[in-house]
């Protein structure tokens, strides 16, 4: 017969060498030992039992865990969890960034309107866009608007007029080679206007998906609505605006998303801004 050790202190926690310890930094993603539950860190706090942690996971569950030796596992690895230390006293005021990792301006005043504007396809799009660039659009004066798709595109630029003190620029999903979206954005011409655009079907997938705790996001297939059909494989609700207000809740800075979006949203108000101040 086979033997059993009457040991049964489990093997992560029969390491020799010394656990690593872990500021529990807002949105870290780990997994506690001892029962499997995995999601982002939402705070630490100081109880009379002890420190703890909240993590919530990718249905917006909570739990609250204490903050023990060897409790967590990050990215397979067992770690010790501890309290993030505060700032540190005296730190310079004009080193703090904004979500979109510009140098902050402390006192700021929001720029007057400039003529020149952004378009987004959708909500969603406007309000991730709002979330990570709020900052620097309203210092540079730059409003955001959603069109609700981008099938009147050309009219659309017609009536906009854009002009030299007046530039539009155009945020396009899934602009790709050979889709319709390419083909309608290869009609706006002119040097007043810029349409660029990121390569996912929806600005959903421009978020990663490590920062909305998941391992990639799911293939939909052809003919299905995309973002019903990320919840059903995901098995969140069936209701699309309560899975973008998880998805956006996961965003805190422009680390939380994709170099594709990154890159032509800074193109965009790089552009409309060239402008002249009129």
């Amino acid at each position: 017969m086979r033997s059993y050790s009457p040991d049964l202190t489990p093997p992560w926690k029969k390491r020799s060498a010394p656990v690593p310890e872990v500021p529990a930094e807002p949105d870290l993603v780990v997994e506690e030992v001892s029962t499997g539950f995995c999601g982002a860190v939402i705070r630490c706090e100081k109880t009379a039992e002890g420190p703890t942690v909240t993590l919530e996971d990718r249905f917006s569950k909570h739990r609250v865990f204490p903050l023990v030796p060897g409790g967590f596992l990050l990215e397979g690895r067992v770690v010790t969890l501890v309290r993030p230390s505060a700032a540190a006293p005296g730190r310079a005021a004009g080193s703090a960034r904004t979500a979109s990792g510009s140098v902050a301006v402390p006192g700021a005043r929001a720029r007057v309107a400039r003529a020149g504007r952004i378009y987004v396809e959708g909500r969603h799009d406007a309000e991730l866009v709002e979330k990570v660039w709020g900052d620097d659009l309203r210092i540079e004066g730059v409003v955001v608007e959603y069109l609700g798709g981008i099938d009147d595109l050309p009219a659309i630029v017609t009536e906009f007029a854009p002009a030299p003190d007046a530039r539009l620029g155009v945020l396009v999903d899934h602009l790709v080679p050979g889709s319709k979206e390419s083909r309608i954005a290869a009609s706006v011409t002119g040097a007043d206007a810029l349409v660029v655009g990121h390569p996912y079907i929806d600005v959903w997938e421009a978020v990663k998906p490590s920062s909305v705790g998941i391992a990639a996001w799911p293939r939909v297939p052809r003919g299905e609505d995309w973002k019903t059909g990320v919840c059903r494989a995901l098995g969140w609700p069936q209701n699309t605006g309560a899975a973008w207000q998880h998805i956006l809740s996961r965003v805190h800075s422009y680390k939380d998303l994709e170099p594709a979006l990154l890159g032509r949203v800074e193109e965009l108000i790089d552009f409309v801004t060239a402008g002249s101040d009129a």
